[in-house]
């Protein structure tokens, strides 16, 4: 089965869908104040690129990244469905990012996502391209339900 991405239709009922599983999951996880998951209105901003995944014709996934400033972008939505899990799904989608990224002349990406022990393989893929944990950027704060990650894009590419 091989994972296909590309550019998301918003206007999409499945792909709305997606974004409302997504919604669902983060919101199960955390406060409402900890929960920083994008609905597809703000996904529609001129500053952020988003991808779909598909397998065998069926959206599965998503992601994607947000331009901060000239220098910095931010990974957002990053999901996949839960039957598609474990296939690689993510692992595709990230790749896609960081080339974006890098093709965009950014320096560095930075996320937050979860700490609920549901985040844990978010965070061992993060840590396997190389991002690693950091303090709260932009206006993100402390708060027990998120970690932070960056990884700088000027620096030498790892094995991912």
């Amino acid at each position: 089965m091989a994972v296909t991405l590309s550019p998301a239709d918003l206007n999409d009922p499945d792909f709305v869908a997606l974004v409302d599983a997504h919604t669902a999951f983060c919101d199960r996880t955390a406060p409402p104040e900890s929960c920083h998951r994008l609905a597809v209105d703000a996904l529609a901003a001129p500053d952020v690129t988003v991808w779909s995944a598909h397998i065998d014709g069926a959206l599965i996934g998503m992601g994607a990244v947000k331009r901060l400033n000239d220098q910095d972008g931010e990974v957002k939505s990053m999901h996949t469905c839960a039957a598609a899990r474990g296939q690689g799904v993510a692992r595709h989608m990230l790749q896609q990012i960081i080339s974006h990224a890098r093709d965009m002349g950014l320096s560095a990406l930075w996320l937050e996502t979860g700490t609920h022990p549901e985040f844990k393989a978010a965070c061992a893929l993060y840590e396997a391209f190389g991002f690693v944990e950091t303090g709260p950027f932009g206006s993100y704060v402390l708060d027990p339900h998120s970690t932070f990650y960056t990884l700088r894009l000027d620096e030498p590419k790892g094995d991912t």
